[in-house]
């Protein structure tokens, strides 16, 4: 597995292990893996786990990954990787094929960039998206989308989604005037057992509570495993479980 600012390849082998029997290959330090697309027989394989782990913490689901398999080489996004529910090992990984003249839409990671005057000033900053939509040609995808929070100066501020720092070959899909990020004034207790006052509940409750959630890991939705990462415009068809042998 080969990686540069440019281009990131990985080989991978044909497998004919199938069904139940994968485990024996997992056990020799191999992902199965399967390679399909449109126009593009699916193809069983088995990718060393060393090199995939580190092409994908590169990749992610939304670079390009050119793989090799035998004397031919594929342009591919992981489209989807499948982990162990106690684990967390990739046990399962899908390359899509992708037509480097055909754009693709897929979902891509946000990132944010800077310091925030407001955050210095004691406000908190809310995030409220983790990843947005594009369009673009395969070679063409981000990493991720990056904002400046360096633009929140005063608590109220609000970052956009027509704020992302992105080139002219990437379209960024959805609302201009989503809100990505915002800064939120800090609470005093005062403040806050006022606002409870309705409710019968205290400062002293709410403590308990935030020390509950902190003790017990409290999982979000941006804490679950990950599906997808986004389906490609030209994907016609979800992929079948049986695929994934």
């Amino acid at each position: 597995m080969s990686t540069n600012a440019h281009k990131i390849e990985l080989s991978a082998q044909v497998r004919t292990v199938l069904g139940s029997k994968v485990k024996q290959i997992r056990e020799s330090g191999f992902i199965p893996a399967i390679l399909y697309g449109k126009g593009q027989e699916p193809i069983a394989l088995q990718v060393p786990s060393k090199d995939f782990n580190k092409a994908f913490k590169s990749a992610g689901e939304s670079t390009l990954v050119y793989l090799s398999v035998d004397s031919q080489t594929y342009p591919t996004i992981i489209h989807d990787v499948a982990r162990h529910p106690a684990s967390d090992a990739i046990i399962h990984a899908d390359f899509y094929k992708v037509n480097l003249a055909q754009k693709i839409k897929t979902m891509i990671p946000v990132a944010f960039m800077g310091e925030s005057q407001a955050v210095k000033d004691g406000g908190i900053l809310i995030r409220n998206v983790n990843e947005v939509e594009v369009e673009a040609l395969p070679q063409d995808l981000p990493h991720e989308i990056t904002f400046d929070v360096s633009a929140l100066v005063a608590f109220g501020g609000q970052i956009l989604l027509k704020d992302a720092q992105i080139g002219d070959k990437v379209e960024v899909l959805g609302n201009p005037e989503e809100i990505i990020a915002a800064v939120q004034a800090p609470i005093s207790e005062e403040a806050l057992a006022a606002s409870l006052e309705t409710t019968g509940e205290t400062v002293d409750d709410v403590k308990v509570v935030e020390k509950e959630k902190d003790a017990d890991a409290i999982i979000d939705e941006t804490d679950l495993p990950a599906g997808k990462a986004g389906t490609p415009a030209s994907a016609t068809e979800p992929k079948a479980e049986s695929k994934k042998e």
